[in-house]
């Protein structure tokens, strides 16, 4: 093994040895706040000009070369990676009106098919038994809606941003991007016959059906990539006859539209990171007006559907009820059902915290915690938060969140969060009914993932150098609604994964609690989910909060100095939960310590872990980040000389952050469409989401503080710069002429059509890098958006392509153990 990984350590400093492309430097100022940032890379913002794009050619030659080297690891994980798929497969059906509809993948084509058969029995629920091997549109009565594989032919990128079809199923809606932009060109099709009309909405946001397809309503895009304006069309007339009917003219806000649940409202929503509204307008009279549900309040969310509590009252009737679901009085949210017997619309006027509150989050830790208790700011986000109101189960829970509630006919689910992970709860209809109208708190149960049959014990998994750590091993799942898109069906669907172990998807009955799992994702090649470990710990960051983190290793895996990869994103409140990945499995099975710290930004802890992780409190993102790998490094569980971290988007300035914060923790980096160039980015509000974002990282165009703030840490005007010695040699050296004594390899992944981070973000910030004499290299797609390539075959050698760079980083390319768990 140390012969091998000396070996490849060697062919890694022949390739380093190469000189990448020589970036032009062309003077150029930014001037904000009487600071002056000299930018000689600011030329690389016009794709189009043939500059640029030579540069990007030989930037994509010298990472060729560079990687060349790598090609025979590359295609080992990538037999790895297809020797655990079921290439020919398809989903559980789905009933939706009078069809059931699925998809199948077939070993060998990149996208898969979107298929439907109709409903032969109106009282048959149960999804009917199909052979996934059977070539689509051979089984009787089986139409094909769309085959994805004959719609991208002639195209590099192709991505499907919108599909809807109408009640009685004869027409559908779709929208595609071809080229990785996100506008979409959506057309009407006959499925049936496959026939377009000739109306198109070309280079929009998303736009959806009334449910009888007499009108379409669709979101445009603005310059700035901004949905904010909605119009109106008539199935039949010319585009150039559409009526507009909502615009949105506050920057900061991005508009939408959809049928409600019941399919009762045409819905407008329209927010921004902090406010939100909602109008509606009866399905029936499409060419009326659009009323706030509740007008807008700065600083709050909210949501609404309606449903109905069928025969419940005393006379037998039903009991029609909106269910708001808001954070106006609690910042974890909150929900609260409203009694509309006799109410018509308009809606207005009603107020936030009208009807009976059902659920409330945690306010510990929140910025506005203090109006729900007193003191609440000022405690730990972990502190047990009971309100007799809400249901037996929630009351105790840690870092309590409410994330949604689903009405249908025969029961209600429950979404929530508690201890960093997803949460689901159901209950029967009826008895939701009886608690409702009796004003008692809801009898919510739990939903957990069935044991793994045989499953090890926490004893079963030491792991010696974490003992002084708070946490165990156990699985970490991630557990929700999934598939439930008729009010009618009797039984609950709900999916659960966890790291190592594959997603199921099951069907519970409320009525008598009957569990049965539909499906259970395949992953071939022996593979056995209780030969690996998960664990959650949680660490000290500087600043004393307690970070959650997620392990999983390979069981067997000698603990101990272990290459670690480890991943963060941290920002819009989006939680980084457990999931199963197949290309995950080539790295455990190189002995490699995967880890994931929950840091502040996201949403994993609600809505106070992400308020001290955005704007003026965005260095806890980094900090947590630094610090965690710190503590696994120093408790003898990782090696520093090997550890990669890996981030994307968002999660890229992380990386670019840490990068310049702490590089003598990592071996290497992997960057994904990188974020690095955010404070130039925010400081112009004619760019693509600029004004959408000062709600997440401030303004630093209007408000000094947040520029010098911003400045600090951005990672393109941090990162090293070149220093020429007296030698002539090139020197890398800090903002303050500090010597750089260790700078982690660099990998960059990017998109020329990105339109949330534009490719001259990580440009500018590799060519700084690469002037400074480091080893930084980039990988840019020419046909490609912020989500990388399309077409799943490309997508397994892509992430192939970045995990041998990252094993060769970790010094773990060889195997640890066979399929079989045999050592080697």
């Amino acid at each position: 093994m140390r012969a091998y990984n000396r070996r490849m350590t060697n062919e890694h400093n022949e390739q380093a040895d190469m000189r990448p492309p020589h970036a032009a430097c062309i003077a150029s100022e930014r001037r904000f706040h009487d600071d002056v940032f000299d930018d000689p890379y600011e030329w690389m913002r016009d794709k189009e000009s043939p500059q640029l794009q030579r540069y990007v050619r030989e930037e994509n030659d010298y990472t060729a070369a560079r990687m060349a080297h790598l090609e025979p690891l590359r295609e080992r994980l990538f037999e790895e990676f297809r020797s655990h798929v079921q290439e020919t497969d398809m989903s559980v059906p789905t009933r939706m009106d009078g069809y059931w509809y699925y998809a199948r993948t077939q070993e060998g084509k990149q996208y898969a098919v979107q298929c439907r058969i109709p409903v032969t029995d109106e009282d048959d629920w149960n999804p009917p038994l199909i052979d996934a091997q059977q070539e689509p549109g051979t089984l009787d009565g089986e139409q094909i809606v769309l085959d994805a594989n004959i719609e991208a032919q002639g195209h590099e990128f192709y991505r499907v941003g919108g599909m809807d079809i109408s009640k009685d199923g004869r027409w559908m809606l779709l929208g595609v991007d071809t080229n990785g932009d996100e506008r979409y060109d959506f057309t009407i099709r006959e499925i049936a016959t496959g026939h377009e009309l000739p109306e198109r909405f070309e280079g929009i946001a998303a736009a959806c059906f009334t449910p009888d397809a007499r009108y379409v309503f669709y979101t445009v895009l603005d310059d700035a990539q901004r949905p904010w304006l909605i119009r109106r069309h008539k199935v039949g007339t010319d585009v150039s006859d559409d009526v507009d009917v909502y615009r949105e003219e506050d920057e900061r806000f991005w508009a939408g539209i959809g049928v409600s649940f019941d399919e009762r409202h045409l819905v407008i929503g329209t927010g921004s990171k902090t406010t939100s509204e909602v109008l509606m307008l009866p399905v029936s009279d499409p060419e009326g007006e659009f009323t706030p549900f509740i007008p807008r309040e700065e600083g709050v969310e909210y949501d609404v559907s309606f449903a109905t509590f069928e025969g419940a009252d005393e006379h037998g009737e039903d009991v029609p009820v909106a269910v708001v679901y808001h954070n106006a009085t609690n910042p974890n949210f909150e929900i609260d059902v409203i009694d509309m017997r006799g109410v018509e619309p308009p809606f207005a006027p009603y107020a936030f915290g009208d009807g009976q509150m059902i659920a409330c989050g945690s306010p510990y830790g929140c910025e506005l915690g203090d109006a729900v208790v007193e003191g609440a700011w000022s405690m730990p986000v972990g502190t047990p938060f009971d309100d007799p109101r809400n249901p037996a189960l929630l009351r105790g829970a840690r870092g309590l969140v409410i994330e949604g509630i689903a009405l249908h006919r025969h029961f209600v689910a429950l979404s929530y969060r508690a201890d960093g992970l997803p949460r689901l709860a159901v209950m029967g209809k009826a008895a939701a009914a009886e608690d409702f109208l009796d004003g008692s708190p809801w009898r919510f149960e739990a939903v957990t993932p069935p044991a793994l049959e045989g499953d090890w014990k926490p004893e079963d998994v030491p792991m010696p150098a974490l003992d002084g750590f708070d946490g165990a091993a156990g699985r970490l799942y991630s557990i929700g609604t999934a598939g439930n898109p008729s009010y009618d069906a009797p039984r609950m669907r709900y999916m659960f994964t966890s790291y190592t172990r594959p997603g199921e998807l099951h069907e519970l009955d409320t009525r008598d609690g009957t569990d049965v799992l539909l499906k259970e994702a395949t992953v071939l090649g022996g593979y056995d989910a209780r030969e690996y470990a998960e664990r959650r710990i949680w660490v000290e960051a500087r600043d004393g909060e307690r970070i959650p983190v997620s392990l999983v290793w390979r069981r067997g895996a000698a603990c101990a100095h272990m290459p670690m990869f480890i991943i963060g994103y941290g920002a819009y409140e989006i939680s980084s939960d457990p999931g199963f990945s197949i290309a995950r499995l080539s790295l455990l099975d190189r002995g490699v310590l995967y880890a994931v710290p929950h840091v502040r930004g996201g949403g994993e802890m609600g809505r106070a872990w992400y308020e001290n992780g955005r704007r003026m409190h965005k260095k806890h993102t980094f900090e947590d980040f630094v610090d965690v790998t710190a503590a696994l490094q120093d408790c003898g569980l990782a090696d520093p000389a090997r550890t990669v971290a890996n981030g994307g988007s968002a999660g890229g300035l992380l990386m670019g952050a840490v990068a310049n914060m702490a590089p003598e923790r990592y071996a290497g980096i992997e960057a994904d469409v990188p974020f690095v160039d955010a404070l130039t980015t925010m400081l112009d509000p004619s760019l693509p989401l600029t004004v959408t974002e000062w709600d997440e990282w401030g303004d630093p165009l209007h408000d000094v503080q947040a520029y010098r703030y911003m400045r600090d840490y951005s990672p393109y005007e941090n990162a090293p710069m070149p220093e020429p010695a007296a030698d002539g040699a090139v020197h890398a050296v800090w903002r303050d002429g500090e010597a750089v004594e260790h700078y982690p390899r660099i990998f960059v992944t990017t998109s020329m059509n990105d339109t949330r981070v534009l490719v001259v973000e990580p440009l500018k910030w590799v060519a700084r890098l690469q002037a400074a004499g480091l080893d930084a290299l980039i990988k840019i797609e020419v046909e490609a958006g912020h989500g990388g390539g399309t077409g799943r075959y490309k997508q397994w050698r892509d992430v192939c392509y970045e995990n041998a760079w990252c094993l060769e980083a970790m010094g773990a390319e060889v195997l640890i153990a066979s399929r079989h768990g045999r050592w080697i």
